[in-house]
């Protein structure tokens, strides 16, 4: 038994990652009980309760044994893990180890091999490094190495899992109103005006107020005004100017006739965002949307031409908004949000939910135009976009964008580098 202390960042992850991809020296292996072994097929992956590794085949001296095979970094893990009082170990034809730690092989009657010899040391500090890593990245400027080909397929696959991600919370609401799409489509517009701030409390707005009841003042926009500020609680206390006097008296006469219950005004954030991104501005576009278009949903499925979805979703705000960013502070004149306000509803709402219908529907055509609408807008701008920019991986889509955006928050953050495909690349170059 060599006592070596064990590194402090091996993961039993990334132990499993070893075996199951045999990455270390398969010859001369030696059980501790002094027996030749030869790994024929290492087993599949057990994503349930039991053994890590089930059907594997090994042979060890001059007989072949197929089963369960069980990992850990210490042998003591055995009891540690309270496996010797577990039926479901009991079919185990290989105990592997990182390091032994006690006298004798556990349990006595499996075979026992002790790997942390086999297994190259630059695999080792490589991964600790990733672990270590500080940097916007684990693996910085690395990541723009990859080759074209693995980089492609792995961004295709990233973007497949945001959508998926995105579609599935509106799955779950369809679930919550008995697939009313069209309402589901109305949740999801009004939501995404809120942008990554205030997303929630747009949320909360639209379920307080039912599409069906929208529907109903869609032809008075002073009414969808009145109805969406006060609901906002923005129509609180008393106002000097005339417009959000009459909004505040048409709010008052709704609301008593329908008994609506008005969010709470102090809710919204307002801070270091661009006035053209604040709440009031959102919603005075949100309410000429409404006023200008009805039955949201109905119209997404049948434009086919991402030309006529931007210009669908261009709607500016009434007058007085182009001389305030909020009730009664007039200014000289306000910006309207720019363009890539509406790409944002596009690739976060408009495109999710097309492909959910597909998906739902197995109309694979929506789907496939959700993608093609996908490469086809500009990659957004933000934060994320520019720290890849900055490690030479840029997007020059929206698709490539969104899939950056998801391996940054989905991988790279939680250091998540064995299920990545430039993680894993990294760690094997030049193993072989």
């Amino acid at each position: 038994m060599t006592i070596v202390q064990i590194t402090p960042l091996l993961t039993e992850e990334l132990f499993q990652h070893i075996w199951q991809y045999r990455l270390f020296n398969q010859a001369g292996l030696t059980s501790l009980e002094g027996e030749p072994v030869q790994i024929i097929f290492p087993g599949r992956r057990n994503t349930n309760a039991g053994p890590d590794f089930i059907a594997a085949r090994i042979r060890i001296g001059k007989t072949q044994w197929a089963g369960n095979v069980e990992l850990h970094l210490r042998t003591s893990d055995w009891y540690r893990h309270r496996h010797q009082h577990n039926p479901q170990y009991g079919n185990m034809i290989l105990h592997v180890v990182f390091e032994h730690d006690v006298t004798a092989p556990v349990p006595s009657d499996v075979p026992c091999l002790e790997l942390q010899q086999y297994i190259p040391k630059l695999l080792l500090r490589r991964y600790a490094y990733l672990r270590q890593s500080e940097a916007f990245v684990p693996c910085g400027m690395n990541a723009a190495k990859t080759p074209p080909l693995v980089l492609m397929a792995w961004k295709d696959r990233l973007m497949a899992e945001r959508l998926e991600r995105k579609a599935g919370i509106m799955q779950g609401w369809l679930r919550q109103n008995k697939y009313n799409w069209e309402e589901v489509c109305y949740w999801a517009i009004v939501r995404s005006f809120g942008g990554p701030v205030n997303s929630e409390m747009f949320l909360q707005l639209a379920r307080s107020l039912p599409y069906q009841l929208v529907l109903r003042h869609r032809h008075n926009l002073l009414q969808l005004e009145a109805l969406l500020f006060g609901q906002a609680g923005m129509l609180e206390g008393s106002f000097e100017e005339e417009y959000p006097q009459h909004l505040q008296k048409e709010y008052a006469f709704l609301r008593h006739k329908y008994r609506l219950q008005p969010l709470q005004g102090r809710l919204w954030k307002w801070l270091r965002m661009r006035p053209s991104s604040f709440p009031t501005i959102r919603i005075a576009s949100l309410a000429h949307l409404l006023y200008r278009h009805a039955h949201f949903f109905s119209q997404i499925m049948e434009t086919t031409e991402l030309p006529a979805l931007e210009k669908w979703l261009d709607m500016p705000p009434s007058p007085y908004w182009e001389y305030h960013y909020r009730f009664d502070t007039p200014v000289v004149q306000t910006r309207r949000p720019a363009k890539a306000a509406i790409h944002n509803i596009l690739i976060n709402t408009v495109l999710p939910l097309l492909y959910l219908y597909g998906k739902e529907r197995g109309a694979a055509h929506y789907q496939e135009r959700a993608l093609n609408m996908m490469a086809r807008l500009p990659a957004e701008e933000n934060s994320v976009i520019k720290g890849w920019k900055e490690t030479g991986m840029e997007a020059e889509c929206a698709a490539d964008s969104q899939a950056l955006l998801e391996l940054r928050q989905s991988y790279c953050e939680q250091k998540k580098c064995l299920d990545c495909a430039i993680g894993v690349r990294l760690l094997r170059q030049g193993l072989a």
